[in-house]
């Protein structure tokens, strides 16, 4: 496979609210981004992920736009943009913005327009569709809890909102809305954007005539997908995108990709023929998710696991190409859901580190993640502040009359708040977040997890995530080796080997707290240490040995 810039990198995902707050408004902001950009390039990352800083009223934190081509004033203003996207590239930082084009705000001046009358030019920019009655058009629900639908009384037709209902989708139909797309792309690439994170985007093709979902619940809303996930038009759009856009510039181009499959990944990514360069999919984060979905966190199996990131290794490995990710700023905190965050945080926080980082694709580190930040646990609903969040709880404990400490618990396990508290930097007042009242609050164990106290300890999880960005520069085999898992059917170690250009590396990682025998075929042994999260681990892999809880050990063979 060819040589990218964007294969050989290490993405930090900031999630510019919460990062760091240089006004003291309790707001993380921009001019907040540009002063820890020296921490970014001590870490050593490549690529800085940034979720949205346009303008936004903020109903999903902005992921509903307003304007495009505007900053949000709690962030700051377009020079501040300027000289945070200066000083990233003076420090050899690239910066991919967040596209969110499935959708935009009901405040944004395209959707006020389309909402004065059916035969406003920009009407057709959305979905507009009459009623059944006093019905929806369809009974497709909202990944946000209710229908799909709202009804808009100033036209009197409903309009289409897969996400909140101040979030209209688009109707990617249109091609004038095409155009404006691009030309908001280009605006962002020509003023030095290496590329996007595209939200959501294999949802902007809906099926002709919107028909209803099958009923396979228990409520009046039924999941729609098969209607507009992965649509008739989806790569047609994508490849006008790319020929009107993206071929012009050397961006790098993620798609977030709801019900993404292997098969879906290869075609997508497909070096050739793909529309982009990787995808993320949810695959592997829905392994704790039982028959209720997300809401309903169940006990998960290493083995599920496994089969999940085994199938997408190999199936995209010379084709293709993986994101390698295990948090977000819709994910919890890896080491409270894989690890463990009490007794084992760092052990088991290191672990995840270099079980991720050594397997084929691009690292993505979520902020704080490389400080082993955790889950939150607010004892009230009036703590929270996402939306989803928010409306789960009102439509299980207000309209259906679930107790409110069942839902806090699974609130506790998969809330998007989660990784949404302040980034902890220091043991002082708010972590050192904001001299202000944060925005939400921040998590009670910062006084001993902060970035100041884990860049004064060589041991910390800092310089172990530095240490695997590091090696990632210096062994090939990390990037273009192919993959082969060992042990299969263990439930509590996961074995991989990486091969390439006739070098290979082992990856043993213990998910468990007990202390567990591996044994290994004769083949594998000898070998160089590469990394280890504890201090007695012998310099040569033995076919037989001991893994201690949350172990982990790489060995370059």
């Amino acid at each position: 496979m060819a040589q990218q810039w964007w294969k050989e990198s290490v993405v930090y995902q900031i999630y510019p609210r919460s990062f760091n707050d240089g006004n003291g408004d309790g707001i993380g902001d921009i001019k907040g981004i540009t002063e820890k950009l020296d921490y970014l390039k001590e870490l050593g990352i490549d690529v800085v992920w940034l979720s949205p800083v346009y303008q936004s009223p903020n109903d999903d934190n902005g992921y509903d736009i307003s304007d495009y081509r505007n900053i949000m004033d709690e962030f700051g203003t377009m020079e501040d943009w300027n000289e945070m996207l200066d000083e990233m590239h003076n420090r050899g930082i690239r910066l991919v913005m967040d596209l969110v084009v499935n959708h935009s705000s009901d405040e944004h001046t395209w959707f006020s327009e389309a909402r004065k009358s059916k035969d406003n030019p920009y009407r057709d920019y959305y979905i507009w569709r009459e009623g059944k009655g006093d019905q929806p058009p369809n009974n497709w629900g909202s990944f946000f809890g209710g229908s799909a639908w709202q009804y808009d009384e100033e036209s009197e037709e409903y309009f289409l909102h897969l996400f909140s209902k101040k979030q209209p989708d688009l109707n990617w139909e249109n091609e004038k809305l095409r155009e404006e797309v691009y030309d908001l792309m280009k605006f962002w690439l020509d003023k030095g954007v290496d590329g996007f994170r595209m939200d959501v985007i294999n949802l902007i093709s809906k099926t002709p005539g919107l028909p209803d979902a099958d009923v396979t619940a228990d409520s009046p809303y039924q999941w729609g997908g098969e209607y507009f996930v992965n649509g008739p038009k989806f790569i047609d759009y994508m490849n006008e995108m790319n020929e009107k856009v993206l071929k012009k510039f050397d961006a790098m181009t993620v798609g977030e990709m709801p019900m993404a499959t292997p098969e879906d990944g290869k075609r997508y990514t497909n070096e050739d023929t793909g529309i982009v360069n990787m995808l993320f999919q949810f695959e592997h984060m829905d392994v704790t998710s039982g028959p209720g979905g997300k809401w309903d966190q169940q006990p998960w199996k290493l083995t599920d696991l496994k089969r999940i990131i085994s199938k997408w290794q190999t199936e995209l490995h010379g084709t293709g190409w993986n994101s390698l990710y295990m948090e977000n700023h819709d994910q919890p905190r890896s080491v409270s859901v894989f690890g463990d965050d009490q007794e084992y945080r760092v052990t088991s926080a290191k672990m995840l580190a270099a079980w991720l980082h050594f397997l084929q694709g691009t690292p993505y580190i979520y902020q704080g993640q490389e400080l082993g930040m955790t889950n939150v646990y607010f004892n009230s609903i009036e703590q929270y502040e996402d939306i989803e969040t928010l409306n789960m709880y009102k439509e299980e404990v207000i309209e259906k009359g679930e107790t409110p400490e069942k839902v806090l618990e699974a609130i506790h396990k998969k809330g998007r708040d989660n990784a949404r508290t302040p980034m902890q930097w220091t043991d002082e007042e708010n972590a050192g977040f904001t001299t202000g009242n944060p925005w939400l609050k921040v998590n009670d164990n910062y006084h001993e997890i902060n970035a100041r106290k884990a860049l004064s300890n060589e041991d910390s999880t800092f310089y172990f995530y530095k240490k695997l960005i590091r090696l990632r520069k210096e062994l090939p085999v990390m990037i273009h080796g192919d993959y082969q898992l060992h042990l299969e059917e263990d439930e509590n170690l996961y074995v991989y080997t990486r091969s390439y250009n006739g070098r290979s590396l082992l990856l043993a990682a213990n998910f468990s707290k007990e202390t567990c025998e591996m044994r290994l075929p004769h083949t594998l042994n000898g070998g160089e240490l590469l990394v280890h999260n504890y201090q007695d681990v012998g310099h040569h892999l033995q076919n037989e040995s001991i893994m201690r809880p949350y172990e982990v050990k790489a060995y370059l063979l």
